[in-house]
């Protein structure tokens, strides 16, 4: 079957870059897809080119509303489109207006993982995100906290990350002990500056509404009406985690993110997150997400990255242990060579 999709103007930026999204819509739903001068050429099912008609109807109704997307939110979303096809275009911009009442930028999902883990937040009251680095645990987390905030949901943001590179050294660091604690709590500042206006963000760490702190904080206190945000949470052990989860009060949300195979520890057995997994899995209320390489969305560089390391890692542990070699025996009596020492 074919069928002829009218150029609309300003259509080009669905075609991505180096068309990168007609390849995408191509593989994920066994089309051919045709660019002619006239118009747009789609070859395949009748079920495949309805959700490509689809697609391109909806992309063209977004523009016509205002709603630009850049290419790599609007790749991600044609992503979550072809694998599910009770997904559309406009149904993902729409959520992801409501989840970004307020802030700068769209709360947009990239990959299924991530799709599940907004709606595991918006569902549950505690959720872990685990999974390798640029898979956007932390931001995506900071974001629905920002939204929540915004729509009087909650009262206050708690962002909490241990500072176990620090250890004791923190005493030798210049200023106060806030000061001597933010570098490492710097990414989520970073995460709060790119949603939020820098002012507004200012005036409300002043005000108390939004608390950056170490883990060594928490203790002893009880968090009411808040959205609550642990980083880097691999870094706890299994009594910090376990400090941490029961500080959770009335109308409040929880989020712990990590990555367990950037345990800081020096026994990284004792990780708090790899125990909380095994203990509260299945436990009514508490949702685990969790996440892969191909939910990367920083640079394309960083998923090959985390794939090299992995498959090292792996090659590995196959490697059979090296078993020194037997020293030549020597005649009884005689020392052996050591340097400096007369023969």
């Amino acid at each position: 079957m074919k069928k002829a999709l009218e150029i609309t103007p300003n259509l080009e930026p669905l075609f991505g870059t180096r068309d990168e999204n007609l390849r995408l819509m191509e593989a994920s739903l066994g089309v051919r897809i045709d660019l002619r001068s006239d118009a747009v050429h789609v070859e395949g099912s009748a079920e495949g080119i309805a959700r490509i008609e689809s697609i391109f109807s909806d992309f063209e109704s977004l523009r016509r509303a205002g709603v630009n997307l850049h290419n790599g939110e609007l790749y991600g979303m044609l992503k979550l489109v072809v694998a599910d096809s009770s997904v559309t275009l406009r149904s993902l911009a729409d959520s992801g207006k409501q989840r970004s009442a307020g802030i700068k930028r769209m709360v947009q999902p990239r990959s299924i993982n991530q799709r599940r883990y907004v709606e595991a937040i918006e569902q549950s009251d505690m959720v872990f995100g685990v999974g390798p680095a640029g898979t956007g645990k932390t931001y995506l987390a900071v974001a629905m906290a920002a939204a929540a905030l915004l729509a009087k949901k909650v009262s206050r943001i708690v962002l909490v990350r241990p500072a176990v590179e620090a250890g004791e050294r923190l005493g030798f660091l210049p200023g106060s002990l806030q000061e001597k604690v933010d570098p490492y709590l710097r990414p989520l500042y970073d995460a709060l500056y790119d949603l939020l206006e820098p002012e507004r963000v200012d005036k409300m760490l002043e005000r108390n509404v939004i608390e950056i702190a170490p883990l060594a904080f928490m203790r002893g206190r009880t968090l009411n009406d808040s959205f609550i945000i642990m980083d880097e949470a691999q870094n706890t052990t299994g009594e910090q985690m376990k400090m941490f989860l029961t500080r959770l009060g009335n109308n409040s949300k929880a989020v712990i993110t990590g990555d367990i195979t950037q345990i800081d520890l020096p026994n990284p057995k004792k990780s708090g997150l790899v125990e909380a997994i095994n203990v509260l899995e299945g436990v009514e209320g508490i949702r685990f997400c969790h996440f892969e390489e191909a939910d990367v969305v920083r640079h394309h560089l960083v998923q090959r990255i985390i794939r090299a390391y992995d498959s090292a890692g792996r090659q590995q542990q196959e490697l059979p242990l090296a078993i020194p070699e037997e020293s030549p025996s020597l005649p009884e009596g005689r020392e052996p060579h050591q340097v400096g020492k007369p023969q």
